[in-house]
């Protein structure tokens, strides 16, 4: 635990999920800006859990707080609130993540702190502390979640596309609601903060991902795959750009690289996914050091057809001096230069032919790569990103 030593002001943090380890965006974006924050304030962390934690993954959050509680969600809570939510007008996953004796405890654990601020990761924190007004609040959007929901429905039918349409409602309703709880408001793009319906919304506060700095130190791994994609792959918008990869365009590039491979390589794969694992698309699930999976490929391809906020994939990849081909509705929240910094595509034929422009012009390969690696360095690093929202919650604290 930090020292109170000297006098850093209190505050407390609201998270969805424990941050470690960084198999998922929310987890790593919440990590690293723990360890900016704690360098300026006293941190209080509090956050749900749907499984238990780690030791080792303990120790290292709980260096980075004063203190720190975990409350792990009870399963048939989880039931009878998913129940009730039928019959609410707040989101599932918002009714999902709060329980009245976690609640209990956090008034306790406020009153104990008398935090100088509060901070919120996502709305599906903010029902533990939008009546609570002894401080000023943060609330980090991320990303707009209602949009994401809207670009699930045409993908799935009966029961499913029922309840993603009634969460969609929910979630766009919601997002307004909530911001008038709080003092300040983040959100990962311009993108995403378009999509939060609100008279006020160009108030929220921009603060991008980034990308640690020991992602430049490049090393050398041996190239043995043509094309990779990472991501937590229990995650749907991850789950279908992977099996577009293997199911639409794979089969466009075999007409002129028979011998074409792909590297799917992320947490938690899904099991439909991992049965499409063969000698020239390989799932490999979890790996340590994700770095080892971007420097084994030549492209990094990220077909995003659904999904919000900016990829963390799309950074690291870039960050490693891989050239990387995405869809537009990608890089509008990424905005690098198109023919410059990277490629686009938006279907199938079109990934085929960047990844063919690529394979066969050595030159345009390397000249995408380095511009893109440049373009992530001067715009994307945790530290600035983080300052912006440091100094953002200084000025709203007392």
């Amino acid at each position: 635990m930090h020292s109170s030593n000297p006098y850093k002001p209190k505050i407390a943090v609201f998270l969805s999920r424990f941050p470690y380890p960084l198999e998922k965006g929310d987890k790593l974006r919440a990590y690293y800006q723990l360890v900016d924050l704690a360098k300026t304030f006293e941190v209080h962390l509090i956050c749900t859990s749907e499984k238990e934690i780690l030791a080792n993954d303990y120790a290292k959050i709980s260096e980075l707080c004063e203190t720190l509680h975990v409350f792990k969600l009870k399963k048939i809570n989880l039931f009878f609130n998913l129940c009730w939510a039928v019959f609410d007008s707040k989101p599932f996953q918002v009714r999902f993540f709060h329980q009245n004796w976690i609640q209990k405890a956090i008034n306790q654990i406020l009153k104990d702190v008398q935090p100088e601020h509060i901070y919120c990761q996502l709305i599906r924190t903010t029902e533990y502390v939008k009546n609570y007004h002894s401080c000023h609040k943060t609330l980090d959007y991320m990303d707009a979640l209602s949009k994401g929901m809207e670009r699930r429905i045409e993908h799935v039918w009966g029961i499913k596309k029922w309840i993603f349409t009634t969460e969609y409602k929910r979630l766009a309703k919601y997002e307004r609601q909530i911001f008038d709880y709080f003092e300040n408001h983040t959100i990962i793009s311009k993108q995403d903060r378009n999509y939060i319906i609100h008279p006020n919304r160009e108030e929220i506060t921009l603060v991008p991902n980034g990308v640690d700095n020991q992602f430049f130190e490049n090393f050398e791994t041996e190239k043995k795959f043509d094309l990779v994609f990472t991501g937590n792959m229990g995650y749907p918008p991850n789950i279908d750009a992977a099996m577009y990869i293997e199911k639409e365009i794979m089969p466009k590039i075999m007409h002129f690289k028979p011998a074409i491979n792909c590297l799917i390589s992320g947490a938690t794969p899904n099991p439909n996914l991992k049965a499409l694992s063969s000698n020239h698309f390989v799932v490999n699930g979890w790996v340590e050091d994700i770095r080892e999976s971007y420097l084994s490929a030549r492209i990094f391809i990220a077909p995003m057809m659904i999904g919000t906020g900016l990829q963390n994939k799309l950074l690291e990849a870039m960050a490693m001096g891989l050239p990387c081909i995405t869809t537009t509705l990608a890089n509008n929240a990424l905005l690098a230069t198109p023919e410059k910094e990277i490629l686009i595509a938006d279907d199938a034929d079109s990934f085929a032919n960047q990844i063919q422009r690529l394979l066969n012009d050595p030159i345009l390969l390397k000249n995408i790569a380095e511009a893109g690696q440049n373009f992530v360095k001067a715009n994307y690093q945790w530290s600035s990103a983080n300052g912006v929202l440091v100094e953002k919650i200084l000025d709203r604290r007392l």
